[in-house]
């Protein structure tokens, strides 16, 4: 007797979940490290970071500590820079100058850019009287010139120290992504998940945290990339001409001032400090470039293991 067996029923399987942000993020990173302008870039600033940070460490003179035994000497295994005309180490302080640069740069691009997403989401999502309010502070302080003002308020504030300084040029550095910000924020607002929230009676400040500033956030993190650079430029001109760092505190702007007057004369008091700050906003523009490449889908970067598949689906169909 035969008997026929009946197949059970496949139980339906379960619906895919929504994608996984891993998944976006390996991309992102493939995009990124396939851009050889971008890793070089990020070696080139880790590289200088960790020659800023670890740099006092590779000598044993103080950046402000006068050698009266050595008055303008060349580079040498004793002094790796030379030293100045008082005889304080160029190395000790063209390291302690980069250091102050970097950290002065990478405040001012974080507080440009928290200030520029808040008033930007803020204006965009709200509208109405909200918006108008921000955008006329945003026109008025456009209308300022910031290097006139930063230069008579700096003046003033001699006692309050560097960090006086980081909020006055952040201040004036925000206003231009803040408008960008507004733009994207008003597309976005009438987008479907963002009134579905709206609707559900979420509050307005948890959904422009958690649904706004999300969606500008490749916007956002490639502008403060190239914000640091434009920081550090903006600090050197203005330490340059003695409105930014004070003495006895150096940054590579007073080193630049310092050594101009007798860089034909001795040159490494001039062009270290100078080649430093050439290599390192280069290297910040190449990240931002791969970064704007990695993290914009419409770009035309394509990953190296991508291009190479593609090819040999063409030799092989």
């Amino acid at each position: 007797m035969t008997t026929v067996t009946t197949a059970e029923p496949a139980e339906p399987s379960a619906p895919a979940g929504p994608p996984r942000a891993t998944g976006r993020g390996r991309l992102v990173l493939s995009r990124l490290l396939a851009a050889r302008g971008a890793v070089v870039g990020a070696v080139v600033v880790l590289l200088l970071f960790a020659l800023a940070f670890g740099g006092p460490y590779l000598t044993h003179w103080d950046y402000a500590t006068p050698d009266f035994s050595a008055l303008h000497r060349p580079p040498s295994a004793e002094h790796l820079f030379g030293t100045n005309g008082v005889g304080q180490d160029v190395f000790a302080q063209t390291v302690r100058g980069l250091q102050k640069s970097l950290i002065i740069g990478l405040l001012v691009a974080l507080f440009s850019t928290v200030l520029a997403s808040v008033v930007g989401a803020c204006a965009g999502y709200f509208g109405g009287w909200a918006d108008r309010a921000l955008m006329f502070l945003v026109d008025l302080l456009l209308v300022f010139p910031a290097f006139l003002v930063i230069t008579i308020v700096s003046a003033r504030l001699k006692s309050a120290g560097w960090i006086a300084f980081v909020l006055l040029l952040a201040l004036f550095n925000w206003m231009i992504t803040a408008r960008v910000v507004r733009s994207m924020t008003i597309s976005l607002r009438e987008r479907e998940f963002v009134r579905a929230a709206r609707f559900m009676g979420v509050r307005p400040l948890r959904i422009i945290s958690r649904h706004i500033l999300p969606n500008v956030a490749s916007f956002l993190i490639i502008d403060a990339t190239i914000a640091v650079g434009g920081a550090v430029m903006s600090e050197t001109a203005l330490s340059y001409f003695g409105f930014g760092v004070k003495p006895p505190d150096v940054s590579l702007g007073t080193l630049l001032a310092a050594g101009t007057g007798e860089a034909p004369v001795f040159p490494w008091l001039f062009y270290f400090a100078a080649a430093l700050l050439v290599l390192f906003v280069l290297a910040v523009n190449l990240i931002g470039d791969g970064l704007r490449d990695a993290l914009d889908p419409t770009s035309g970067a394509v990953p190296r293991r991508s291009r190479s598949a593609r090819r040999s689906r063409r030799k092989h169909p």
